[in-house]
């Protein structure tokens, strides 16, 4: 188990056989490193904190310390974070609180870029990418292979759906469905996110129906209530459109608007 002689580990800290932890790193107490795990220089990991295998935490990195929340006590806490991440250089990520569930959860094969920022209790899946400096206020909910661009930032208690963008500068203070690209302060929608899902291989039937269905929803004009029904009855057979209608449908933010036409009142 290569750990450089400077680096600091707690005789309470668990780690896999095969940890490499670089020099004057800080691995706390209660923190759990699975096979793999590699800790960059400086970098500090503060318990109660579960890293998965073949995860890499470049130097500076913070993970598992307090949020940064005024009603935050004390009161336990925790961090878990699934396998083969990268967190590069001054990423921070918090632990939960009690009004979120005391946890914040991050899910397998992310990237976060240097500076980024997941705050406390925030639930994060799998295959997104955080670009520099792209940071998530609490209680935030990020769906998988979604990408926040650098220097964007999402509200409290938003989410983000699958495979949806939020671009570089971007602030999201309500909800971005899936499949959707969204731009701007306070961030609007520009339709699908079609560089995305052509790479992942969505097929060109499904892309058409999410179309189809975005601009019924978006650029009609009609009530989104009545917008959202039908789009459930067109495309019954389309779970893509059935999961973006059920994103909408259930909003407690409300969702970003078109920066077209938009959908008539609620």
């Amino acid at each position: 188990m290569p750990i450089h002689p400077t680096a600091l580990v707690d005789p309470g800290a668990h780690l896999a056989d095969d940890v490499d932890i670089g020099p004057w790193a800080w691995i706390d107490a209660r923190v759990h490193l699975g096979p793999g795990v590699r800790v960059g220089a400086h970098a500090i990991i503060k318990g109660p904190t579960e890293i998965g295998a073949g995860t890499r935490v470049f130097h500076h990195a913070v993970l598992g310390e307090d949020p940064q929340d005024l009603k935050y006590r004390g009161e336990p806490s925790r961090l878990v974070i699934g396998a083969h991440n990268v967190f590069r250089e001054f990423t921070t990520v918090n632990r939960g609180t009690a009004h979120g569930g005391a946890l914040t959860r991050i899910g397998d094969h992310n990237l976060f870029m240097a500076y980024s920022h997941v705050a406390h209790d925030c639930q994060v899946g799998s295959h997104c990418v955080f670009a520099n400096a792209a940071s998530l206020a609490g209680h935030v909910v990020i769906e998988d292979h979604a990408v926040i661009g650098g220097l964007a930032g999402v509200h409290q208690w938003s989410r983000v759906g699958r495979f949806a963008m939020l671009g570089a500068g971007g602030m999201a203070a309500q909800d971005i469905p899936p499949f959707t690209l969204a731009q701007g302060d306070r961030a609007r929608l520009f339709g699908l996110n079609l560089v995305g899902l052509r790479r992942k291989g969505m097929a060109l039937p499904t892309l058409q129906a999410l179309k189809a269905a975005y601009r019924e929803l978006f650029h009609t004009g009609q009530p989104l209530r009545i917008a959202l029904e039908q789009a459930r009855e067109v495309y019954v057979d389309i779970p893509e459109v059935i999961e973006l209608v059920a994103f909408i449908e259930g909003s407690r933010r409300g969702v970003c608007r078109s920066a077209g036409a938009e959908a008539g009142p609620e």
